[in-house]
């Protein structure tokens, strides 16, 4: 073999993108959970301004009074870490933390009971019929009171498995469906939250989702080097749905993000031209010429209502699937006026893992795998089109002593970019790819798996296959966290 013909190109290894906790990108950390200890949140001081406490309203099960007391209870008071020591910082207080206390609403209204067997509700129909018109009907009373809450805690018991879930429905999705509409942000919680051991991870994350839901902003990127300013970001990920006549149709969710993350808003929108291939849509779900230019003159105009009426410089589209010409086409329909437009597909899982070599201390040996995986950060261009990131991988910087490597288990696998529009540097694109893996306020993880813009539009598109009667229109985010 050939070893010069055979052999990779040289790898790129990116920064740790950096978190911001203030307006004036002042007070700056790469673990979020650290950055949050030591400045507080992002918009802390602008939020104790908006309202003097987190008001939680529930909708719960007779007998699940208790336990939600003393889930919010383990939100209020100080722990320890016992799990991801490198990690998580400890937890010092919902009320220390964001600068506001986590309290129940003061009216009874506010608090909903529901009998403990689902066959006692007072509906017709299955199971899964009667919790429908139940959550229905709660959300509609709590509609008639809703400047008297925050955020909505609905405990949905164990023991109601058979009903939460079947072809026809999906509690969960139904509950953020139902709630988006009427402007209200829920918390789901199930029996796992009270038996979870480790108190700290658990109240990380359940604080950060509540504060963010109620209108806070934990974080933001930092400017990312080499980025222009004014970028924005759109997610893209398709559903497929048909109507009584059993014509087929793609259903669209796209996600809009400013250029630090912030600002996010989700916009249902539904094609008007009809599938022409059902299979070939089943692989790779497309949208026509007219609904792409459709979907994204709605996103583009979401942007500018946030922005003061100004167009992005650039914008940077993100799906998981390739981009058709009718796409492409329907792209720069709608952002002809923006001077720079990025097209990239995003895969996970491109057959390819990679191991971390040291110098060996052995004698005769040059090289032997490190204890630790391949750094996160990790770029390897493989055309001038696409390249492998590493956005999984040991990220010393983040870690309270040497290394971190999030979940410790297997060989992390890069995800693969492909550009399909755009000629900047190939760098620019993965270091936004693996920024953008830092922006899920929906958990305490240093990062996802994938960019914030494939996650998000994904579980959007999820809701909206299993409640295809959602109205197309745009939503905050938080309204389905």
């Amino acid at each position: 073999m050939d070893y010069k013909n055979s052999k990779l190109p040289p790898f790129l290894l990116l920064d740790e993108p950096q978190l911001t906790f203030n307006p004036d990108d002042s007070f700056l950390d790469v673990n979020p959970l650290r950055g949050l200890n030591k400045f507080g949140a992002y918009n802390k001081e602008s939020f104790q301004k908006y309202t003097t406490a987190v008001r939680i309203a529930t909708i719960i099960p007779e007998n699940g009074g208790s336990k939600i007391k003393e889930l919010v209870n383990t939100l209020r008071t100080p722990h320890y870490p016992n799990d991801r020591k490198e990690y998580v910082s400890e937890f010092n207080g919902f009320e220390k933390l964001f600068g506001i206390p986590l309290v129940a609403s003061q009216t009874k209204l506010a608090h909903i009971k529901w009998p403990n067997d689902l066959n006692n509700f007072l509906y017709n129909g299955n199971p899964s019929v009667k919790l429908m018109q139940a959550i229905k009907n709660s959300i509609e009373q709590l509609m008639n009171i809703r400047d008297q809450f925050d955020v909505v805690l609905i405990y949905l018991p164990k023991i109601w498995e058979f009903a939460l879930k079947t072809p026809s429905f999906d509690a969960h999705d139904y509950i953020k469906a139902i709630s988006a509409q009427s402007g209200i942000p829920t918390q789901v919680i199930n029996d796992r939250a009270f038996t979870f051991n480790y108190k700290a991870s658990l109240a990380w994350r359940l604080s950060i989702a509540l504060y963010v839901k109620a209108g806070g902003i934990p974080w933001k990127l930092a400017p990312l080097p080499g980025i222009p300013e004014n970028t924005a970001y759109i997610g893209l990920a398709y559903a497929l749905k048909d109507n009584l006549q059993g014509t087929h149709y793609v259903t669209c969710c796209s996600q809009v993000f400013d250029a630090d993350g912030g600002g996010m808003q989700f916009v249902a929108f539904e094609a008007r031209d009809p599938v022409e291939n059902i299979e070939d849509a089943r692989r790779n779900p497309f949208l026509s010429r007219n609904d792409m230019r459709s979907v994204l003159a709605r996103s583009l105009n979401l942007y500018q209502t946030r922005n003061g009426g100004m167009l992005p410089r650039r914008l940077v589209i993100h799906k998981t699937t390739p981009f058709k010409t009718d796409e492409l086409d329907g792209a720069f329909d709608a952002l002809s006026a923006i001077k720079e437009v990025e097209c990239i597909q995003v895969t996970s899982n491109p057959g390819l893992r990679g191991v971390w070599l040291k110098k060996s201390q052995e004698s005769g040996k040059i090289s032997e795998p490190d204890g630790y995986p391949v750094p996160r950060g990790t770029v390897l261009q493989r055309t001038e089109k696409s390249a492998l990131i590493w956005v999984a991988g040991n990220a010393p910087s983040a870690s309270l002593k040497n290394d971190y490597y999030q979940g410790k288990k297997s060989i992390p696998c890069p995800i693969n970019i492909t550009r399909f529009t755009g000629d900047s540097p190939m760098q620019f694109s993965a270091l936004e790819a693996l920024a953008l893996t830092k922006m899920d306020w929906n958990n305490d993880a240093l990062y996802d798996p994938v960019p914030v813009t494939i996650r998000y539009s994904q579980q959007l598109a999820k809701i909206i296959a299993n409640v295809p009667d959602l109205p197309s229109n745009a939503y905050a985010y938080r309204l389905f966290m």
